[in-house]
């Protein structure tokens, strides 16, 4: 009789045993659940969502955790009483507690935390986060032109207007199917906090991002969400409304695969009417790119680049003389071209991963030793001069800017990288020259 013999509950055989109990109804069973006084976890097998819950809610109040294992959750289960980073891991009572040590805030308690206060001004340059009503920062040029690493806490732009007019709400009504009374029955509006149509939420949003959006391609590469939208008040037909975006936060992040680095920029949005009043203010993210550590390839700067070369100018690493390395980047051409035929030297189930890192903002190695290129040797030279190699490096450059322009969906062969499209070779040269422009001391 567990519920007389107290000793099954209050020593615990910690080892591989398990002490099975009778009981006659889920009443009992809460019961016994709770006299052993607190655990870490305690675990219920049933496929009825209503036992669950009745069970839980009388349980909860002397266990850590419960798990509820069913047919469906069975498949994945890690069993009782299995810790994980997310789940809580402690319990009341006996179980010594610890709860606010499991999981991922436990981490919080070996942090040092302190409260601030001070003007909103004042708690933004301290803590990099715009506060509601900080001063803010007029950018001189629109936000979006700005890369990650320019962009300012509290930079903000004031928008032009725009006045909300009847066809408008209700063109978002039926492009959308939206019609919500309030927005297409100016009828049914008695008793309702509605006193004309009013604009749906979602049309202002849109409205708002049409007049803060910067139409040219640019740094910010895409809308990362949306956090924290509230509607304060309706908008009628014939209401004009002007918004101020704010950049809120910067938040670093990682990137993989064909995109460049990146980072989330959150921007506070707050739309006014024609009065001043706010009236809706939301929290936009954005992926804006981070400036790229190479030079601009374009044929200008290579033959800026080429133009500070001559025979007497000393490589800081490596065996190559200039006229060596202007003809290597003009075998890389040539051999795209398929003029000097070459084969792929990387394995076909690695040349995405290959071709992915063309995107990252990491250096070419040092002393890096090609795959067709002689080992610790020099190749043979094949103009008479080091001019006579410019000149055949530019030819060759014009050469794979008509073939694109005549081929907008090709591609030119890489020995490392594979088959490149415009894009991809245009950033296989950025890195490659660069690399080389820097061996010789041509750009900082």
């Amino acid at each position: 009789n567990p519920f007389k013999n107290t000793s099954v509950h209050e020593v615990e055989a910690f080892g591989p045993v398990s002490t099975i109990m009778p009981y006659k109804n889920l009443e009992e069973a809460v019961e016994l659940a709770q006299m052993g006084k607190g655990s870490l976890c305690a675990s219920i097998v049933t496929n009825k969502d209503s036992t669950a819950r009745e069970f839980v809610v009388e349980a909860a109040s002397h266990h850590g955790r419960i798990l509820v294992l069913n047919r469906e959750s069975a498949k994945q289960s890690t069993g009782h009483g299995s810790a994980l980073p997310y789940l809580t891991h402690g319990g009341p009572g006996r179980a010594g507690g610890g709860e606010e040590m499991g999981g991922m805030r436990g981490i919080k308690h070996y942090l040092q935390r302190c409260a601030i206060q001070g003007s909103p001004t004042t708690i933004t340059a301290i803590t990099g986060i715009y506060q509601p009503g900080a001063k803010v920062i007029e950018a001189e040029k629109h936000p979006f032109k700005y890369y990650f690493e320019d962009i300012q806490t509290g930079m903000s732009i004031l928008t032009h207007k725009r006045t909300i007019t009847d066809s408008d709400i209700q063109n978002f009504a039926n492009l959308t199917w939206d019609v919500f009374y309030a927005h297409t029955d100016i009828t049914s509006l008695k008793g309702t906090i509605f006193e004309k149509r009013a604009a749906h939420g979602y049309f202002l949003l849109a409205a708002a991002a049409g007049l803060f959006v910067y139409p040219a391609k640019g740094p910010v590469g895409a809308n990362y969400g949306l956090e924290d939208c509230r509607f304060i008040r309706p908008i009628y037909h014939n209401d004009t409304i002007q918004v101020r975006l704010t950049c809120k936060e910067k938040i670093e992040r990682d990137t993989r695969g064909k995109e460049h680095p990146s980072g989330v920029v959150k921007w506070y949005e707050e739309i006014f009417d024609q009065d001043g009043e706010l009236v809706a203010m939301a929290t936009i993210l954005t992926l804006v790119q981070k400036k790229s550590p190479f030079m601009e390839f374009t044929k200008a700067n290579v033959e800026a680049a080429l133009a500070r070369l001559t025979e007497n100018t000393k490589a800081k690493w490596g065996i190559m003389t200039p006229q060596h390395m202007v003809e290597h980047l003009e075998w890389i051409y040539q051999a795209g071209l398929g003029k000097i035929k070459t084969q792929q030297t990387t394995p076909e189930e690695l040349i995405e991963k290959y071709q992915a890192s063309l995107y990252n903002y990491k250096m070419l190695p040092k002393q890096f030793d090609h795959p067709l290129l002689k080992k610790g040797k020099l190749e043979d030279l094949r103009y008479e001069n080091l001019a006579a190699a410019k000149t055949a490096l530019l030819e060759a450059m014009d050469e794979v800017e008509i073939f694109f322009k005549n081929n907008p969906n090709g591609t030119l062969h890489q020995a490392v990288f594979g088959n490149l499209d415009e894009y991809m070779w245009e950033l296989n040269n950025r890195k490659h020259f660069h690399h080389h422009f820097l061996q010789f001391g041509l750009i900082e």
